[in-house]
């Protein structure tokens, strides 16, 4: 191997397409095992490294030199191979660093909270540290090595200004999860979450919600990984080539989702779409199709609508939320719950097709919109919601090819 990543489980890493954006040199995804980590480091085949979670500290007895942060925080994410030599870096610090100031955090003079006490986390006090926080609590489930508890946080420290998880705690295939309440902190100005899958974690969500700036782990990964190619090739990239590899990864990673209407054309602008930004299409009612064994209107006509708005919610769930850099069209009636709406957002943007009435035709596989008299009833009903739940308004009175590009140049532009 001559340029790569080691860890214990890296299926859902994406530092080989952000690594293959910087460089021509290949890079490798390589899982080791505890038991092969030594002899994979004493070997030293390799020309530089990426070290991620759990070898960040073990990694360390086979250096020769350590950076400054590196020592700082006692871990490594980054080995040159110089000479048979190993020289061990964090580029970590970096990459939180870039991410902090992406959301506008001004640490000076605030306080800080780092949830959790891995390697990532004393990454979080070095930053913290470094741009002037006024106070750091270290959150942990227990109160080893000076950390607080979380009751205690929620308790004692309600005037926390800027939280930065480190934990696991809300990562695939438990996206739902979240180490803490963020109505718990009215002061809160930011927060950042290092967990880059999904692109954005519940702690995010539930941030936006109320309009505190806030984003996950992927653009820390990137600016990490661009300062590593700088370690790895010793030289240096320019503050537009980290936003341009960031943004080419985004769009890679983040789902197109499609709401809108019955009849408004979202699986057929949806393949289109699929076909020109050459990605995998889903069509969620196709998918509770396959789920259930049974038609649309079959579910509907024997279990009733709730039966079927809680299998669109499992299929969505446990299926096409978790999925990356994939088209989907969604029934009309998916933004309907809030749930939806919300692993939709985890790993996608979402594009209203807003039809007008009139170019609305029933059919009878739409058990809600099988005449023009539904159809009305639910334009009337759904419409602020299709509205409110969208990233961006398509307007779907064109011609398939029309509102695939339309949608295209939307997404291609971001």
């Amino acid at each position: 191997m001559k340029y790569g990543c080691i860890g214990e489980h890296l299926g859902h890493s994406f530092s080989a397409e952000i690594h293959r954006l910087l460089s021509q040199n290949p890079y490798e995804i390589h899982e080791v095992a505890r038991d092969a980590l030594n002899a994979f480091m004493s070997k030293r085949d390799f020309c530089g490294i990426n070290v991620t979670i759990p070898y960040k500290e073990d990694v360390i007895p086979h250096l020769c030199w350590m950076s400054e942060q590196a020592k700082q925080i006692g871990a490594v994410n980054t080995i040159v191979n110089r000479e048979g030599k190993l020289y061990g870096y964090n580029t970590d610090f970096f990459g939180m660093s870039a991410l902090i100031r992406r959301v506008g955090g001004e640490l000076r003079g605030k306080k800080v909270a780092v949830l959790g006490t891995g390697g990532t986390s004393r990454t979080a006090v070095a930053v913290a540290s470094a741009m002037g926080a006024r106070e750091i609590l270290r959150v942990s489930r227990s109160q080893k090595d000076g950390c607080i508890t979380y009751e205690t946080l929620r308790k004692d420290h309600t005037d926390v200004e800027f939280v930065i998880n480190t934990t696991p705690c809300g990562m695939f295939p438990n996206p739902n999860a979240k180490p803490i309440e963020v109505s718990d902190f009215p002061r809160l100005e930011g927060l950042i979450d290092a967990i880059y899958n999904p692109l954005r974690p519940q702690l995010v969500l539930d941030a936006k919600e109320k309009g505190i700036p806030s984003e996950g782990g992927l653009y820390m990964l990137v600016a990490q990984a661009v300062k590593a190619s700088e370690i790895f090739l010793d030289c240096t990239y320019s503050q537009q080539t980290l936003e341009e590899v960031y943004h080419s990864v985004l769009r890679q990673k983040e789902n197109v989702v499609l709401t809108g209407m019955p009849a408004s054309g979202k699986s057929s602008v949806g393949k289109c779409l699929a076909k020109l930004l050459n990605r995998e299409f889903f069509d969620l009612d196709e998918e509770i199709v396959k789920a259930a064994g049974r038609s649309i209107p079959e579910i509907f006509a024997n279990d009733g609508e709730v039966a079927f708005r809680d299998l669109e919610s499992r299929v969505l769930r446990e299926e096409l939320a978790q999925k990356n850099g994939i088209v989907l069209a969604t029934g009309g009636g998916a933004i309907l719950r809030e749930e939806n709406v919300t692993q939709l957002r985890r790993n996608g943007r979402l594009y209203f097709l807003d039809r007008p009435l009139a170019m609305l035709l029933p059919t009878e596989d739409r058990p809600l919109a099988s005449s023009a008299e539904a159809i009305k009833k639910r334009y009337e009903e759904r419409y602020a919601r299709y509205y409110k739940t969208a990233d961006c308004r398509i307007d779907g009175a064109g011609s398939v090819q029309d509102v695939a590009q339309l949608i295209r140049k939307d997404f291609e532009a971001l």
